[in-house]
């Protein structure tokens, strides 16, 4: 218990001040998940065009002006969708892997099926959201500016599931954006997969990250390397690949005679 005397009256206000500021944070996290679950519940049944903000604002039962402030639109809205997803998938990847038991075919696995779990409930919107994946202007785009944290977030995500593998550098470089890459590519199978449970993309997920796996083997030959400099240029030239600070030194397998 705090005892104060009348003197201590710029003490007690700095602490009301305190209490004060921390509940109006909590009072607007709290509004600001509600206007957002309340969009996404419209926006798996409905689609976003079909949704307007005033609708949301009314089932959520604030005023239009409030969803606004925290939502200047509803692309905003689906941005911090995809900022909600990200965030799970890093957390949930994270914890299994803290124990360093797994191999590489296995993180690899872990990373694309948790993913997966996590939209399970959402291919119709994520069918909806997919359309603008044509239109690179577009905010809500999966190779648009404005969602490049994204992007970035999910690469992370692929480099953490390589992890320590012991790849060459230029390998190393490239593989988280190409399993991105393909990870877009199982999302799309996804979405259209009306297998019980979407069972067929989960087999081929399997099937194609051992085919990869194998394939890595491959091409960590050193015989290869002239083949890859030459791919990953290309790749630098089209925009795929940052420009290396510095030559790539060969790994330490290759470097072997």
């Amino acid at each position: 218990m705090f005892i104060f005397c009348l003197t201590d009256g710029p003490r007690i206000g700095y602490i009301l001040n305190m209490f004060k500021s921390h509940k109006t944070r909590t009072t607007s996290k709290a509004t600001r998940s509600l206007i957002l679950r309340t969009a996404l519940d419209f926006f798996r049944e409905r689609g976003v065009e079909a949704v307007t903000m005033r609708e949301i604002a009314k089932s959520a039962d604030i005023a239009l002006g409030a969803a606004y402030y925290y939502f200047p639109a509803k692309e905003a809205i689906v941005q911090a969708y995809y900022d909600q997803v990200q965030t799970d998938h890093l957390a949930i990847v994270s914890a299994q892997f803290a124990g360093g038991k797994h191999n590489l075919i296995e993180r690899l696995g872990i990373a694309c099926h948790s993913k997966l779990d996590i939209l399970k409930g959402d291919r119709k919107l994520l069918g909806a959201l997919f359309r603008y994946a044509g239109e690179p202007q577009h905010p809500l785009s999966v190779l648009a500016a404005a969602t490049q944290v994204n992007r970035q977030q999910s690469i992370a995500v692929f480099k953490l599931a390589i992890g320590g593998e012991r790849l060459p550098e230029d390998i190393r470089a490239v593989l988280p954006v190409a399993l991105w890459a393909l990870s877009m590519g199982f999302l799309l199978y996804f979405i259209y997969d009306d297998s019980p449970q979407q069972a067929r993309t989960y087999r081929l997920v399997d099937g194609t990250l051992e085919l990869l796996v194998r394939l890595l083997s491959l091409v960590k030959s050193p015989l290869l390397r002239p083949f890859r400099e030459s791919l990953f240029a290309l790749l630098r030239d089209t925009g795929f690949l940052a420009e290396p600070t510095s030559p790539v030194p060969p790994s330490p397998q290759e470097a072997q005679p």
